[in-house]
């Protein structure tokens, strides 16, 4: 899939095959971003398990916050990338070695890796960078 531009088709199909979503980045300040698209995407009946170590064990939303990808006991459809840039490297190989991979590493506005990227895609998992599902979605009509 080529970075510089994705069809709508694309992303439509990404976001309709996504049930499960790891929201890595997940914050319980209701004035980061994280915090919004997730309330939005649970709104939109998508299943989000947030990630974060620092609020392991606590909810979000009234969804159990887990520390690691690792650490979450079902499988995941896409990872959404609510970190730096700086961290991706070290999230892509985090989800390389799940034992069940997710479809999908979805970096939100402003994060983006290509080399990381590329590195998911050998992989097998398809990756959509600097953009948002809460801004695709509707203006997807999904």
């Amino acid at each position: 899939m080529s970075h510089d531009h994705y069809a709508d088709a694309d992303l439509s199909r990404i976001l309709l095959q996504t049930k499960t979503i790891a929201l890595v980045g997940a914050s319980l300040n209701p004035l980061r971003p994280s915090y919004g698209v997730m309330r939005f995407l649970l709104g939109r009946g998508y299943k989000v398990i947030p990630v974060n170590p620092g609020l392991a064990g606590q909810e979000i939303h009234g969804q159990l916050v887990y520390g690691n990808l690792a650490a979450i006991s079902y499988s995941i459809d896409m990872v959404d990338v609510f970190r730096n840039s700086r961290a991706v490297p070290t999230l892509v190989d985090e989800t390389v070695a799940l034992q069940v991979r997710p479809k999908y590493i979805w970096m939100q506005l402003g994060v983006s890796d290509l080399p990381s990227a590329k590195r998911a895609e050998a992989a097998g998992i398809e990756v959509v960078m600097n953009r948002c599902p809460a801004i695709e979605i509707p203006r997807l009509r999904l």
